[in-house]
């Protein structure tokens, strides 16, 4: 997502403080989780896509592929409720019983909320920079600075990973005399692994040394650059985020 990010670094959203776009994600997702109404979460929805689209300039086609996976884990609700409940109407019709909609209806609500969650976590991670939001955790809320250089270490790590694991593909084709298969065959997975563990824990190590050096822990107070500060847009945009949230509920 730090990828994709990137590619949104100049939208409106972007240039808010990590806290207040958190804040507002977080109040999204408590009344999604506490709601069990269909057309709020429909509307939540329908909320989170305009903004996303019509704010942050986010194209559709990559807006519907990133909230695939959420469908299909909505779907699985769906399908949960209507035949591997005992006393699902759906499963007792099959038995030759009468039966209405209520599992369906259960199983649509739940799917619902997946997705309305699986929205908010987009609008999230396209609109606030990882390392911003971890700088404000610290400075702001009081973040523990061994925790967030962890943060940093991981968010550093994985795009690492995927670079060492494409240059081991290529240098064992190379070697086999053959192209580079688009998709790892489970043989070659499990080749790579133990040299992927350990690049992870030569990592890991030069990751500790560098925390030593940086005196973590010597002194309870640090300093810190490049800390996002906050800006008359933050509360604007709080105080229209929860009267939207809040008239959502009232409809």
């Amino acid at each position: 997502m730090a990828i994709l990010y990137e590619k949104f670094s100049q939208a409106p959203l972007a240039k808010l403080n990590p806290l207040s776009v958190f804040a507002a994600c977080l109040a999204y997702f408590i009344g999604v989780a506490s709601s069990l109404d269909p057309q709020f979460q429909l509307s939540v929805i329908g909320l989170i896509v305009i903004v996303l689209i019509g704010v942050q300039r986010v194209p559709p086609l990559l807006l519907f592929a990133l909230m695939v996976p959420f469908v299909l884990f909505g779907m699985g609700f769906v399908t949960t409720n209507l035949l591997f409940r005992q006393d699902s109407d759906f499963a007792i019709s099959i038995a030759g019983g009468e039966g209405g909609g209520q599992a369906l209806s259960a199983g649509l609500t739940l799917s619902l909320r997946a997705l309305a969650m699986g929205t908010i976590s987009i609008l999230f991670a396209l609109s606030v920079d990882p390392g911003a939001f971890v700088r404000s955790l610290i400075a702001y809320l009081k973040f523990p600075a061994r925790l967030g250089y962890a943060l940093f270490v991981a968010m550093q790590l994985v795009p690492d990973l995927l670079a060492e694991a494409a240059q081991m593909r290529m240098a064992r084709a190379m070697r086999a005399a053959r192209a580079v298969r688009r998709v790892p065959g489970i043989r070659e997975m499990t080749a790579l692994a133990v040299p992927l563990l350990a690049f992870a824990v030569r990592r890991a190590g030069r990751s500790a040394i560098a925390m030593e050096a940086r005196g973590f822990g010597a002194s309870p107070t640090r300093t810190m650059v490049g800390v996002p500060g906050f800006s008359w847009a933050d509360p604007i945009f709080l105080i229209a985020a929860l009267c939207a949230l809040a008239g959502l509920r009232l409809v």
